[in-house]
């Protein structure tokens, strides 16, 4: 059997991790990586093992050997590459956010669907075997009807003032820094395990340092803390460091989250908590093979990772016995192994229903944080629209 190839634009923190998952599943090679220059990108490919570089990606999609593309570059190109991906017939899975409007967003899906190409948003958390095994003890009500859905998303990579990253600058970033990084995977991953998709939003947000110190260097994603001789320059910021919002949810459950980039000793904590009319269940990414489960008249109960104990469904999540944890990056494997099983299998977009989040569930992560924008500068309830593409506009 040939291989499916695969191309890759952008090597920053993102890209190499997507190499590591791809390269986990056997059938898909990585034959490509695209940089901002030939010297990056063919330092990049030597780095990583890979026989092509492209310091343009314009001429990665004119390869016709390349079947898929991932685009990691960072948000404000999110829209541009993922069209012209769309555009070359090329299969695409995009880093999150989709787009930085949900009028982008609208746009590649129409285009998504136009081309009939898979297409694929990176929202890896609901990729964890326990996740799928809590989806489908809400979908049966083992727990009963949910009542309630609240959590959080605490990080402290920017808890001090020296603390500086591209994400920060909202013409790279996008308006939104903490809501649209870190809460549309609360969200996408909420949605996901309940069924329930989120209609309304009341938010509050607030950016806790308003002035950085910026070094003058590069600064990676999730770096080690600048050297106290570097020089710094005085930077304003715009886009949020916390937000906290209230939800409703189309069948009128209510609920809440937090989103935090500056809540010391949380590195990367995703967690949540649904409240059902038998009982709760409580998942914390950080210890992601444990669920919590809840009871009012007998001892609680921590049910770990085993795939002994999942559901018929979740089985095809989990890959180890009893005991061998999994995590992050065998969660980024699974959303990798359902998506590439679904081109293997041409499977199509428009009929065939996937287990990974499509520009679908892309658009309506754009349209909620869009939503939340508005509802903190308006300070009342918004709305959320995520009106389906219905009339291809190009925006050019």
């Amino acid at each position: 059997m040939d291989k499916i190839k695969v191309g890759i634009i952008g090597t920053g923190f993102i890209g190499p991790t997507h190499i590591e998952a791809i390269r986990r599943l056997g059938f898909v090679e990585v034959i490509a990586v695209a940089e901002s220059s030939q010297e990056t990108a063919e330092r990049k490919a030597k780095e990583l093992g890979i026989s092509k570089a492209y310091g343009n990606y314009h001429e990665m999609l004119a390869d016709p050997d390349i079947q898929v593309v991932h685009n990691c570059t960072p948000n404000h190109l999110h829209f541009s590459i993922n069209k012209a991906i769309i555009l070359a017939g090329k299969h695409v899975l995009s880093e999150k956010p989709l787009a930085t409007s949900a009028k982008e967003s609208k746009e590649l899906l129409a285009l998504a669907k136009k081309y009939k190409v898979v297409h694929g948003v990176n929202f890896n958390y609901r990729q964890y075997s326990i996740v799928q095994q809590l989806r489908t003890m809400m979908r049966d009500q083992v727990l009963g009807k949910v009542n309630l859905i609240h959590g959080s998303y605490l990080q402290d990579w920017l808890l001090y003032e020296k603390d500086y990253n591209w994400r920060l600058a909202p013409e790279v970033g996008g308006k939104s820094r903490a809501v649209a990084d870190i809460g549309s995977h609360w969200c996408d991953t909420v949605q996901h395990i309940t069924g329930k998709k989120i209609v309304k939003v009341f938010a509050d947000l607030a950016t806790v340092i308003p002035v950085r110190k910026k070094a003058r260097g590069n600064s990676s994603t999730f770096g080690t803390l600048t050297n106290e001789n570097d020089e710094f320059e005085d930077v304003k910021i715009s886009t949020e460091d916390y937000a906290t919002v209230l939800l409703h949810f189309e069948d009128g459950t209510r609920g809440a989250f937090t989103v935090s980039q500056v809540s010391a000793g949380h590195k990367n904590k995703l967690s949540f908590e649904v409240n059902c009319s038998h009982g709760s269940a409580y998942w914390n990414q950080e210890e992601p093979e444990k669920l919590w489960i809840g009871h009012r008249d007998k001892a609680n109960e921590i049910l770990l990772a085993d795939p002994s104990l999942y559901s018929q469904d979740a089985k095809a999540f989990i890959h180890h016995p009893a005991g061998h944890n999994e995590g992050w990056p065998d969660a980024l494997k699974n959303m990798m192994l359902n998506f590439y099983t679904f081109i293997l299998e041409g499977k199509d977009p428009l009929r065939d229903r996937a287990t990974f989040a499509t520009f679908e569930d892309g658009h309506l992560s754009m349209c909620i944080t869009e939503a939340i924008m508005e509802s903190n500068e308006i300070g009342s309830w918004v709305t959320v629209t995520p009106e389906p593409p219905k009339e291809l506009e190009l925006l050019g």
